[in-house]
Order: C-alpha cells, then structure tokens, then sequence
C-alpha cells in the first residue's frame, strides 16, 4: 500500500520532530489527548481548528503551548460584541505629521491566531476573518496583504452561553479543518494540574523548535499516500451525509437539515495524512478515516431543532452514517 516518496531517514526525522511537540505539549498539560492530537494535525496540515467547551479547560493554554514550541508569532484577539473587523485585519489611520494615510496592520498577522470566544463577535466581525482563513490575505483599502506562509487560526467557542453571543454561520464553520470538543478532568488530572500550577513550569515558554521544522512536517504530511480506494471511502461517507436516507435508519435521518460539502472530503485527505504520520506511516487506513470521523464531520452536519428536542448527538448520527459505509 505504501506508494509515498518518504525515504526511511525523512520519516524519522518527522518522527522525532512530533516526540519534541508531544514531550513540549505533555509537560504543559494535563491530560486532553484528543486536544492535543487534533491541534497538531492542524499544525501538520496547515489547517484552522475550532475548540469548543465550557470555559477554564486549557484551550487557550493549549494553543499557546504548542505555539510556543515552535517559536511563531503569536496573536491573541479576544472577542467581544463591539469588536469590529478592523481589530482584527487593520485599517488606514492619517499620520498628521505626513499629512498620509498609513496601514496599520491587524493582529490577524501572526502564524498562529487565537480567537478566543469567536462566537461572542458580531456576524460582521466573523466575516472579516472568511478571506484570511480560505485565501490566506485580507484587504485593506484596496490593497491586498498576503498573510505568512503558516497562518492557523485557533478559535474557541464557550457552548452553554447565549446571551451575546453570534452562531457561527455554516460558511465560517467549514472554514475550520476540524472541530473538537473538551470535557472536563478527571479527579486525578486535577490533582496533577494543582501540581504543575506549583511547579511553575508554564512560566518557561523557551521554544524547543523552529518554524522551519513545521514546514517541514508540513512538506512531508504532503507527501503521504492515499489510496484511491481511500478517496472513494472518504467521498462515500460525505455523500452519505447528504443523502442520509439511503444509509441510515429514516427516523435519524430526518435529523439532517444540511450534509458536509467537498471541503469535508478535503479535511479527511489532509488531516488523515498528519495522523498516519504521528502514527509512524507514510500512507493513510481506513482505520485513520474512522478515527477523524468526529473532528471533521461534527461541525459539517447541521441538524434540526427535533434533533436537539429528542436529545440526538451529531455524534450518534455520525457514527451511523460512518458505519453504513463498506470499509475498503
């Protein structure tokens, strides 16, 4: 099956550069291994992840971590309801003493920007994000800026509050690679958080790679081979979550208002090659697809309010729509 160009000595270098991440990562935060799993999948595959959960559960601490063991720029926009979308991509501002108007460059332009409580700016402010997160620029005054070449936006979203707060409209969501949800610790995770707090060890934030080595996970994630048999796998589950009928069992099926677009496929393709990778292969299973079911479809599928009556998961429905599927 291994048909990639990856040589032997390549791999092992991919390999060490992740066992620095996972050691960077392991040291920092307690727990939270889906966490930290898909945030470096969307590092390997250049791509934008939304986490969602209740707030204090290492969100913002996570992201901040695994950027820092890679020595980016790091922007920190915190959303509010007055936030507008010059905050966060820039606006023209008259120099008095030049008698001109100069650029003054948003937060936006960092390789790792975290908007924290996305779901608190206003509809106006999200949009202003769609451009930089799909064509990777924004423009200002007419003027087209291109954005660094590793631009992952981090965005969090508290899920029990909805006073003040915007739904993200089904363009912004698909936009993210994957999206994953965070649960709480446990008893002995909170413990061994009280510890680290003790320990001081979140004051060091001395980085242990370069940008240079992500490029070059980047590079290789690339490179990893999928089958086409694989592709067909993966088109068969999307098109099974639009036309959720011929799968599944009806009465779930009416659940479904909306199934994933191609860009769900595409999520599969890229995040399925970081995680054969983080798993020492150089070619993507059906195994990997099954594994990333719920990260990239749980954003993809827009449910009813029957389904939220009924106390019907999106989870559920995935895994019956995944499991209607034949496995290659």
């Amino acid at each position: 099956m291994n048909q990639s160009n990856i040589s032997d000595k390549e791999l092992n270098k991919c390999l060490d550069i992740i066992k620095t991440l996972n050691d960077y990562y392991a040291e920092r935060i307690v727990g939270q291994k889906n966490l930290e799993k898909s945030l470096l999948i969307s590092l390997m595959a250049n791509g934008h992840i939304l986490l969602e959960s209740v707030p204090g559960l290492a969100k913002t601490t996570a992201a901040k971590v695994l950027t820092q063991a890679v020595d980016g720029v790091f922007s920190r926009i915190q959303c509010t309801p007055d936030l507008l979308p010059s905050d966060i991509i820039g606006t023209q501002i008259f120099n008095y003493q030049t008698s001109k108007f100069e650029t003054k460059i948003g937060p936006i332009f960092g390789n790792f920007v975290l908007l924290d409580e996305i779901n608190r700016s206003s509809a106006k402010t999200q949009s202003a994000t769609l451009e930089a997160m799909q064509e990777r620029q924004i423009t200002i005054d007419g003027q087209i800026y291109k954005l660094p070449e590793i631009f992952i936006v981090i965005a969090t979203q508290n899920p029990i509050e909805q006073e003040g707060t915007y739904v993200l409209a089904e363009a912004q969501l698909d936009r993210f690679l994957l999206k994953e949800t965070i649960d709480y610790p446990t008893v002995k995770e909170e413990v061994e958080i009280l510890k680290l707090l003790e320990s001081k060890k979140l004051d060091d934030k001395k980085s242990v790679l370069k940008l240079e080595d992500l490029e070059y996970l980047q590079k290789m994630t690339e490179q990893v081979y999928i089958d086409d048999s694989i592709k067909t796998y993966i088109g068969q589950i999307i098109l099974a979550t639009r036309h959720p009928e011929n799968y599944i069992d009806k009465n779930l099926a009416e659940y479904i208002n909306l199934g994933s677009s191609p860009r769900g496929s595409i999520a599969f393709m890229q995040s399925s090659k970081a995680l054969a990778l983080m798993k020492g292969r150089t070619y993507v299973t059906p195994d990997d697809i099954k594994e990333l079911r719920y990260s990239v479809l749980r954003h993809r599928l827009s449910l009813n309010f029957s389904a939220v009556a009924d106390g019907v998961s999106v989870e559920t429905i995935i895994d019956a729509l995944v499991g209607a599927v034949p496995t290659p």
